[in-house]
Parts: structure tokens; sequence; C-alpha cells
């Protein structure tokens, strides 16, 4: 029980410390363009957006069978929105 005193201590302590942190300046407009060229994917950095992903597993079957390729399944466990 006392570990999950000073658990919560800690929480209060680290949120009474984040409240008081100083706010960030908002970015000058001289910089926006280089700073969104600089944090937005490059074409190279995006191929998988050229694959050609089936939604249906079933549908993709039939079509790799049908072609003589494989399967790549990309999968992922839990909610989409990453609310386990």
């Amino acid at each position: 029980m006392n570990g999950h005193r000073c658990l919560c201590a800690a929480f209060v302590c680290l949120a009474w410390m984040v409240s008081w942190a100083p706010a960030s300046e908002p970015i000058p407009d001289s910089q926006f363009e280089h700073l969104r060229v600089l944090i937005k994917p490059r074409p190279d950095e995006q191929k998988w957006l050229q694959v050609p992903w089936q939604s249906s597993l079933w549908e993709a079957r039939k079509k790799a069978a049908a072609e003589g390729k494989p399967i790549l399944l990309w999968e992922m466990d839990g909610n989409p929105l990453g609310c386990t």
C-alpha cells in the first residue's frame, strides 16, 4: 500500500511540474515553410502508399493465387485508435 501512495505522489508532483513549464514560443512565419518541408514525409519515404493494399483477406488470397504471388499481411492487434 505504501508503494501505491509513493506512485500517486510522484504523479501529482509530475503534473505540478508540467503545469509550471513555460509555454513554447510560436513558430515565426519566416521559419514555418522551412519546418513544414523538413517535417513532411518525402515521396521516397512513402513507398507503402504505392502498394495496392486489399482490405479483404479472402479477395487478396484469390488474387495472389491467380497471380502466383505471396501475401504480405500487415495487421495489428487492438483498437486502431490506440485505445486498448
